[in-house]
Parts: structure tokens; sequence; C-alpha cells
């Protein structure tokens, strides 16, 4: 981390930023990491290097381990390979092995400071700036390694680190995959992306991701006991990990989200193994940590989220499509079929009528959990809202829309995915949801309160950064945060691409304003 925070923080003597995209283009290297970079990929800064000084590097038992080693002497600096240990991957379900980096064949571009990975769902909003930047083929490299991923860590993971093997993240695979084949029409590539995106797909339609009362999917990891990331990362001050402060919660507050007892025994001041499933679930989720599913997130692996479901309604689609473009479109009719009754499902189960918002179903308790979160624009952002819907979602935008974009939800709890932060794939999905059914001015203004906050933010620090305070607009977030880890790290890759799609989709006029308010 100290090595990125060097790259990217100006000195106290610095002229004022470069330009805004310029900053964002240059930060794609500064963020990429390639096999002759791969030392400084190992560096984990959630953990600390084995006793011989060496950062671990896992390369999966079935491929050919002196090869890749003979490989990645040949290409890393003499100094830099000293710096790593190579071991063979024999327990791929297993998260509790020591830490160390998962090997992956190609260039790939990482969040930025503490995630110097290449993670899930970052990595989707990471490719579309790339894209967008013209970088082509660090764009294909990426979606090639999350087929790796697939076919060789059995998922595309949470990020590739050990303590991962056992969860994913939001898919966004047949996006990612589509997004390059539209820039290269490579259908020779696309054939041969196929078998791993129908594998993935039914890692998330097959227990235990499916629930079969309602033909929908959840988040849920494979792994058993405290996610390792947070008892090595996740501390305070006073040296206290995020379970420690929610075992403190837990003893002084009331809850009646969830029956707390089946999460923690009071007498011995422990938590359970269903706490452990339901946390590391939600950081399947990626929202880690909020209350949407209950406090900390903990009753998750009773919910049919919407943002899931609306996800692998867009892959169910998308996988016809690519079948389609490869002459195989009849093979694509099981796909849409089932895209359609996802379509039903979530319009039946998941819209409150009365709300005018989406929900998270808990199937368990056969309805919804009234909780306003910005995943409400996700069936907007995917076309399967009505108009009418559509409308009734647009006319909730007050309850989010603050004066630097809009909060993820109307709730306070010190979680960083809850009020009064706003995050960048957040910003940009409900931006362009509004864009989709017309709401143009709508979309405008959202997108104009976001890019000026982060322009003034950059204006004054010379960095972009992973989370913004939208309601009293500055990027200083981490005395508001009480749970979880609590800094604002550096980069950063998503934020960079909401900065810049979300640009582009403004008029040069309404690009100036941006700009102009940031320099004042």
């Amino acid at each position: 981390m100290a090595l990125l925070t060097m790259a990217l923080l100006p000195s106290a003597s610095a002229a004022p930023p470069k330009p805004i995209l310029d900053y964002i283009r240059d930060t794609w290297a500064v963020l990429t990491r390639t096999h002759k970079q791969l030392a400084a990929a190992a560096v984990d800064p959630k953990f600390k290097p084995g006793e011989d000084g060496k950062w671990l590097v896992y390369i999966p038992s079935d491929e050919n381990v002196a090869l890749i080693t003979k490989r990645l002497r040949a290409e890393m600096p003499a100094d830099d390979f000293a710096k790593i240990r190579i071991a063979t991957l024999e327990q791929k379900g297993n998260s509790h092995q020591e830490p160390g980096l998962l090997y992956l064949p190609h260039a790939y571009v990482v969040p930025g400071g503490r995630f110097n990975e290449m993670y899930g769902w970052d990595s989707f909003f990471i490719q579309e700036g790339l894209l967008r930047d013209g970088l082509t083929p660090l764009a294909k490299d990426m979606a090639d390694n999350f087929l790796y991923e697939v076919r060789e860590y059995g998922k595309v993971l949470n990020a590739n680190r050990s303590y991962y093997l056992t969860r994913s993240q939001p898919p966004f695979l047949t996006e990612m995959v589509y997004g390059v084949y539209e820039k290269t029409h490579d259908k020779k590539w696309l054939a041969a992306a196929l078998p791993e995106i129908e594998a993935y797909y039914r890692f998330w339609t097959t227990p235990p991701h499916l629930t079969e009362e309602t033909g929908l999917s959840r988040y849920y990891d494979l792994g058993e006991g405290p996610a390792p990331e947070v008892v090595s990362a996740e501390r305070d001050a006073e040296g206290r990990t995020h379970y420690d402060l929610i075992k403190a919660y837990f003893k002084t507050h009331e809850i009646k989200d969830y029956d707390v007892t089946k999460f923690y025994d009071a007498k011995t001041d422990s938590l359970s193994d269903l706490f452990y499933k339901g946390d590391r679930s939600m950081r399947e989720s990626g929202f880690d940590p909020s209350n949407r599913f209950g406090p900390f997130n903990l009753d998750i692996i009773h919910y049919d989220p919407v943002c899931l479901n609306t996800l692998l309604y867009l892959m169910e689609m998308q996988t016809a499509q690519i079948l389609f473009e490869l002459g195989r479109g009849a093979e694509g009719k099981p796909y849409v079929d089932s895209a359609a009754k996802r379509i039903a499902q979530i319009n039946k189960l998941m819209w409150d009528e009365k709300d005018g918002l989406y929900y998270d179903y808990n199937f368990v308790q056969k309805k919804v959990r009234k909780y306003p979160f910005l995943t409400t624009f996700y069936p907007l952002w995917a076309g399967i809202a009505s108009k009418e819907q559509a409308a009734r979602v647009r006319g909730n935008l007050p309850e989010f829309e603050r004066e630097g974009g809009l909060q993820t939800s109307t709730t306070v709890t010190g979680n960083q995915w809850d009020s009064p932060f706003g995050w960048g794939p957040l910003e940009m999905i409900a931006c362009q949801a509004l864009r989709r059914y017309g709401y143009n001015e709508d979309a405008d203004r959202v997108s104009m309160k976001w890019l000026s906050l982060i322009h003034e933010q950059y204006s004054e620090h010379g960095i972009i950064v992973e989370k913004y305070d939208v309601v009293h607009s500055h990027s200083e977030v981490s005395n508001q945060i009480k749970f979880g880890y609590r800094s604002n790290e550096i980069g950063f890759g998503w934020t960079n691409t909401s900065f810049t799609l979300l640009y582009d989709a403004l008029s040069p006029e309404n690009q100036k304003r941006v700009i102009s308010a940031g320099a004042e």
C-alpha cells in the first residue's frame, strides 16, 4: 500500500494536480499488475509476508508449475523474483490455508490501496473505464483472467487471494466478455469463453446459491468460521476487530430485525457458526457491511437480493445473445425462458407497489425487507421494470439524492454501505438507469453532483478515493465508519470509471460546469 500511496499522492509542495481525466488515464498504469510486477502484486496490505520475508504465490496443481515458474523467473527482475515464494495450490476450496496470491495468467488492474488484487465486481467497472480509454487489450486480459478463475478455481473469485477461494462476488462475467467482444468481434474467442460462462452460471443457479422455494438465487459463502482478512486487517485504533465490535454492539442494543440468539451467545460472549456464514456471505454480496439484510447484513443467506437476481437475468439474456452471435441461437432458448421466469419473480416478490421501490425478498418470512437501498435501480438499469414502475422509483429520488450525489441507503448505521456514503458503482447504475427510461434531467443533475464532489475533492487533495460522504460533500469518512475497515482507499478503480462514464454522458456545457466547480 505504501508503494501505491507514494505513486499517487502529491507532495506537500506540489503544483495543482493535473487535469482529472489525465489523472484517471495515468492511474490505470499505476494500478496495473503484470508478471513483471508480480512482486508488487503479491504484497498484501491486509497481511504480513512469511517468516522468510517472502510473499506467497499459489499456482493451481493441475497447471505445469515448473513451466510457469520458469516463465515468471524469466519475466521478473531477479531481485523481485527473490521476494516471492511459489507454492502449488492443492486445496482449491480452503480459505484458511496460508495467505497467498492466486496466480493469474494475464495482466489486471487492482482497485487501489489495501485492495492489491483483482476483485470480482470492481473489475467490471474498472474494465468499463479501460474500454472507454481505449485500453482494449488490458480489458480483454481482465476478462480472460476471470475465465481462468472459473476454470481453475471454480468461480469468479471475490479476489485472487487464497482466503477468497470460498466465495464469488456479484456476477458481471458476461457483461465483461460481451464488452470485449463488441470491441474485437472475435467470435473464436467468444466461443472459447462459453464453457466457463455456463459453468459460472451453474454456480449461481444450483444449491446452495439457488433457493428452490422461489427459483431465485442468494449470496452464500461456501467457507466456515471467521474470514481471515477480517481478523488480520479490520481493526480499530484499540486493536478490536470487526467481530469484537459486533459483539459489543449485541451486548448493548436490542435487535428486532432477526433472532440475535442465532448469531450470538450472550452467556459465553461468542459468535455462532451461522454468524460467520452470514458474515462471509455478506462479503460475497460486495456490500460489506450495511444493515440492508438486518444489522451487519448477517441474515443475508435468507434473502433473494434484487441486485443478484437482476444480474443473473442479464447473464441469462447475454448468454443467449452470445449463442446467437455464434450461430447457435436455438441453444439460447432455455436461457431466455429462465430470464422470463426471473423477471416475473422479481416483479412479483420484490416490487412493493405501495412504496414504489424494489426490495430484497426474505424467502423464509415470505416478505420483503423494507430497507430503501440504491439497488432498487438495478431492475431499471437492466430494463426489466415497466414504465410505471420506473416512474415510481424515480419519484423516490428525493429519498436518496443529497448535495454530493446519491446516498447508498436512507439509514445511518455506522456501516460504509449505508448513509451518508456514496459509491461509484451505484451512482453509475442509478444514473444509467434513469437515462434508460428517459429521465435525462434527473441523470444530469445527479451526475453533476457526484462528479463535482469528486472533482472538488481531487482539486483539494490530488487523489480519487473509494467512497464519499454525499450528505456533507467531502471524502473524510473514517470517523463516521464504526464497523468494518475505516480507511478511504486511494486509486480508485470504480470511482475513476464512474467519473469518466458519467462525464461522457453530459453535454459539453455541463461538463464545463463540473470542471469549473472543482477549480473554484
